[in-house]
């Protein structure tokens, strides 16, 4: 690639990728904190460039925080992203399900987190403790540690988590998180002034993720078609109307039909009742390259939880 970004790489008309084929490469590039790189892919001949971008989302991983690392060897899909704003306007290539060479997760960051970082105790030692407050705006956030512990260093009752410690799955976790019991371990900050938490799960090491703590039950894998109907851009959500919301699960129509008439109660004198059955979503319930707006035509799957039910994996319609 002589110039600009192979995920800009411009594309000859009539280009197509085998959405089935498997592929091989080195990664590049990576960078953790914009969570984008590039693999050089071995089948050089498939690509009109030698590198493929990757986002975070793609990688297939258990690890907290989803990463490569340069001169890791991994296998991948591709999939063609139509690029519909902005500039270049043009077709790219990206890389999918990545994994390493043979299929296995890319679970890699215990292993670089003990060559960088500087233990209270043992890498695998975990503590007690309650999230203070978790702001993901801010990217940060306080945990109290519970009494008795032991520490042969002055480590305060409070010591700050910052948003890459949260294990939550791979996947984002926008919301704000107060009063949650929690458990992890303490590093010490490069300079050697501070402590901070790491690794931080739910007790027994359960990943912190929003189906755990809003107790999300997946209702099945099939794919639904809608519309975005609103959407809040600054607070991340918005609500999606079904093109058939008699063909989703029973247990999803009954808890839109709650809802609607929940909204219709509350309704003041003289305002206008809609009937219409709409389903929450957020942005983290997105597909990474999905930018959601009033009247785009989605794809998604459905799920119920404490407050209702709401729609995950959300896509566009595929042209």
């Amino acid at each position: 690639m002589a110039t600009g970004d192979a995920a800009d790489a411009e594309l000859p008309e009539g280009f197509t990728v085998d959405k089935d084929a498997r592929y091989t490469g080195t990664v590049a590039d990576y960078n953790k904190w914009r969570g984008f790189g590039h693999i050089t892919i071995d089948q050089q001949a498939v690509l009109t460039q030698d590198k493929v971008f990757v986002h975070w989302k793609n990688i297939q991983t258990d690890d907290r925080f989803p990463r490569l690392k340069e001169g890791l060897q991994v296998e991948f899909g591709l999939f063609l992203h139509m690029k519909k704003s902005g500039y270049p306007k043009n077709v790219s290539v990206k890389a999918k399900t990545v994994t390493l060479q043979g299929g296995g997760m890319v679970n890699i960051q215990d292993e670089m987190d003990a060559e960088t970082m500087t233990f209270v105790g043992a890498q695998n030692l975990r503590y007690t403790g309650t999230i203070k407050f978790f702001d993901q705006m801010r990217g940060f956030g306080w945990v109290i540690i519970d009494d008795g512990f032991q520490m042969e260093e002055p480590v305060p009752k409070e010591i700050k988590v910052h948003g890459t410690e949260l294990h939550t799955g791979g996947k984002p976790l926008r919301m704000r998180i107060d009063k949650l019991a929690v458990e992890f371990g303490i590093i010490k900050n490069k300079k050697g002034d501070q402590y901070l938490a790491y690794n931080l799960t739910l007790p027994g090491g359960t990943p912190i993720t929003m189906e755990t703590l809003e107790h999300r039950q997946p209702e099945g894998g099939e794919r639904f078609t809608g519309t975005v109907q609103w959407w809040h851009r600054w607070q991340g959500w918005g609500h999606i109307l079904p093109d058939n919301s008699s063909a989703l699960p029973a247990v999803v129509q009954q808890k839109l039909a709650e809802a609607a008439a929940q909204a219709a109660a509350k309704a003041k004198e003289g305002e206008t009742k809609s009937d219409d059955k709409l389903l929450y979503f957020r942005k983290a319930d997105c597909e990474w390259n999905l930018r959601p707006e009033p009247g785009k035509k989605v794809t998604f799957t459905v799920y119920t939880d404490d407050k209702g039910a709401g729609a995950t994996e959300v896509a566009v319609v595929p042209e």
